[in-house]
């Protein structure tokens, strides 16, 4: 192999160190001419900036995208206007999946703060996983993923109190941080509290309210936006055994 293929190979090793497609590349031993094809598909635009769109509805299937660093909020818009949302994703997580079987995006994809985004076309991607069983292979994975996380989410939301779900969304973005490599417990969110209750389907009074009896019970510290979880067990326990509340922290908005 020569010097020049060697510096190429570990320039996507760095590029791809906190995305979901580097177990795509590396860990299934993919020959180096394989890996070097999967990043040549591989669009990487100019970055979005805050409130800058993705993707809107009704817009062709064209690619599917990951979210290099930034974060990205997808949702959906009422008649009068109001938006539902119905995901955030984070560094190293794929957008565009649920457009596969319309071949038209069917949700509004926003950036929520400067976001640099990696887009694979999807018809090159096709061609490269017909050719390497195993890229096809983690294509069915990240479908898969998508459906449970899907189920999960409804059954949260049919089954759950206001507590819970929150809880479960900090575990959640957690859990998320952590497999990429950053603090687990010590991260900035960067959607709006609106935004946490339209996702949790709680008023945005509730999720403030939430966030500050979180606090006054020593399970965080919050400034602003910068959240320090200060007892996992004890926020994982909540999804057990409630904290006792008032009334007015009910199930829902």
């Amino acid at each position: 192999m020569s010097d020049a293929k060697v510096v190429s190979l570990d320039g996507i090793k760095v590029a791809c160190s906190n995305c979901s497609l580097a177990s795509l590349c590396l860990p299934f031993g993919l020959q180096p001419d394989d890996v070097e094809r999967l990043e040549s598909i591989i669009k990487r635009n100019r970055p979005l900036q805050r409130g800058q769109m993705l993707y809107n509805p009704g817009e062709k299937f064209r690619s599917l995208y990951v979210v290099k660093t930034g974060a990205v909020k997808t949702y959906t818009q009422t008649s009068s206007g109001d938006e539902h949302v119905i995901g955030f994703h984070l560094p190293g997580e794929i957008l565009g999946l649920d457009a596969i079987q319309n071949d038209q995006h069917g949700c509004f994809a926003k950036a929520l703060e400067t976001t640099a985004i990696c887009e694979l076309p999807f018809n090159r991607l096709e061609e490269l996983a017909v050719n390497i069983p195993s890229l096809q292979h983690q294509m069915l994975r990240l479908l898969s993923r998508e459906v449970s996380a899907e189920a999960q989410m409804i059954s949260l939301l049919n089954n759950s109190t206001a507590e819970e779900r929150l809880a479960s969304f900090l575990l959640s973005l957690s859990e998320r941080f952590k497999r990429r490599g950053f603090s687990a417990t010590d991260f900035f969110l960067a959607m709006s509290r609106q935004d946490i209750g339209s996702y949790l389907g709680l008023a945005l009074e509730t999720v403030s309210r939430l966030f500050t009896r979180f606090q006054d019970h020593g399970l965080l510290e919050v400034d602003r936006k910068h959240v320090q979880i200060k007892d996992l067990d004890k926020l994982n326990e909540l999804m057990k055994h409630q904290i006792p509340c008032h009334s007015t922290a009910g199930r829902s908005s």
